[in-house]
């Protein structure tokens, strides 16, 4: 398979990325207030952020451990189900790009512009359903409905307290990964501050197959947890396939681990530590009939890595979520080159390695209003070619905005959203090589019930 044939592989699976990174997701799930008869708020430090008795109620399975958790001891007419929308108006803005000259003023062929779109929008139906099937035994789906179809963000069940224990829980299906800073639980909604840019970064140019680690996988993952979930660890063993079903890509797994620490400052609460690490491996070419790729038959197989630090800390009204990212992509990857074609790698290629980070405060100045501001960077230590400029694809990324809830009950949920993001990433601008700047601004309501 040539060098671009193995591209434009890499380009659908980063628009697949692109697309599934558009809808919005959540775990806020008004359904477990309605059946424990709790506000929202027991479980929320801001809906749909969680609060230590919020982890540890997720951590033991949806369960409060009171012996009445199975379904057979809910009114029949409760449905462990809830749905999220957020219809809203926001504008969208990029530069430079590309554009024909208008005729009639003198210019002619192709010109730096911006382009700036607005208007009202929904987002897609955010279905979540989950709870027990019985004792120690849980289950989670995530369908999400657009114009576009139906997606599955997640799905997956949970065997808890295996042989008594709080420490062997084992979970089977599609998941997020066990990162405590949660992309899926953002705070955040507009397009371009929406998610976190370290957890789904590559290179300029470069074919790994995985999206990052804010994407939910497919895989089984142990995970286990003190009695207060301060002490907790996570293993989870994935298929190399960024989540993707249907063996669409090839047949070797992945390894993502977690370990957090929490612990009691005095007058300050709760802190949280932890470390990460993901280690895996994707193809570099595919079997053909035809010069057409062949599903599932991916080979050539490279390694990556992703590890890091994060903390949550907590000082009165101001939280304040700091994280830490190192990458680095096999040579072959970052070249986008099969590996069963050595010769195409450029002189001096070497592997593509990276650092990143970001800090997110939240100014908590009632229960009612949140207040949210964030600082991303990420730059390249290592270019996969040494005539490649270093600074290219780095990024800064920028993003204020608040929720107001006007109310929350365990029926449902209103939040009055604003927000503004900014994004400058280095010699990214198409035909120009000059830096690209884009920008969103959102306003609307995110609810649920």
């Amino acid at each position: 398979m040539g060098i671009g044939t193995v591209k434009k592989i890499g380009m659908a699976v980063v628009a697949l990325g692109i697309l599934m990174a558009t809808v919005q997701p959540s775990y806020a799930i008004p359904a477990f207030a309605r059946k424990y008869g709790l506000p929202c708020s027991a479980c929320h430090e801001a809906w749909p952020k969680l609060n230590n008795f919020g982890i540890t109620f997720r951590d033991n399975g949806y369960q409060l451990g009171k012996g009445r958790d199975a379904p057979i001891y809910q009114d029949p007419g409760y449905w462990p189900i809830a749905f999220r929308m957020t219809p809203q108006w926001h504008r969208e803005s990029t530069s430079p790009r590309p554009l024909d000259a208008i005729p009639g003023n003198g210019g002619s062929g192709t010109v730096a512009g911006g382009i700036t779109k607005s208007g009202l929008d929904i987002s897609s139906i955010d279905m979540l359903v989950a709870g027990t099937l019985y004792k120690n035994v849980s289950f989670f789906a995530q369908p999400f409905l657009s114009d576009g179809g139906v997606f599955i963000g997640q799905m997956h069940i949970r065997f808890d307290n295996l042989l008594g224990s709080r420490w062997l829980n084992v979970k089977m299906g599609k998941f997020e990964l066990d990162l405590p800073i949660s992309e899926e639980r953002s705070l955040t909604l507009d397009n371009t501050g929406g998610a976190y840019f370290n957890y789904q970064f590559r290179p300029v140019a470069d074919s790994n197959v995985f999206g990052g680690i804010g994407n939910a996988q497919l895989g089984v993952e142990l995970q286990g947890h003190s009695e207060n979930s301060y002490t907790r660890y996570s293993l989870a063993m994935t298929s190399s396939s960024d989540g993707a079903t249907g063996l669409a890509v090839n047949s070797t797994y992945n390894v993502f681990g977690n370990f957090t620490q929490g612990f009691e400052l005095p007058k300050l609460g709760l802190q949280r530590v932890g470390v990460y690490g993901y280690l895996g491996q994707s193809p570099t070419y595919f079997q053909t009939v035809g010069g057409s790729p062949i599903a599932g038959t991916g080979t050539g197989n490279r390694s990556f890595y992703r590890a890091g630090a994060y903390g949550l800390w907590y000082l009165g009204k101001v939280d304040l979520s700091t994280f830490f990212e190192h990458g680095q992509d096999n040579v072959y990857l970052g070249n986008s080159t099969p590996a069963n074609q050595p010769a195409l790698l450029p002189v001096g290629a070497v592997g593509p390695s990276w650092n990143g980070g970001f800090a997110e405060a939240h100014y908590t100045y009632n229960p009612q209003l949140i207040l949210i501001s964030r600082y991303e960077i990420l730059r390249m230590s290592r270019q996969a070619n040494p005539g490649v400029r270093s600074e290219l694809g780095n990024l800064d990324a920028w993003t204020v905005g608040y929720r107001w809830y006007p109310f929350m009950s365990s029926r449902a949920g209103l939040a009055w959203v604003q927000e503004y993001s900014h994004l400058v990433t280095q010699e990214a601008a198409p035909v120009f090589g000059t830096s690209e700047h884009k920008s969103s601004y959102v306003m609307g309501f995110d609810f649920d019930f």
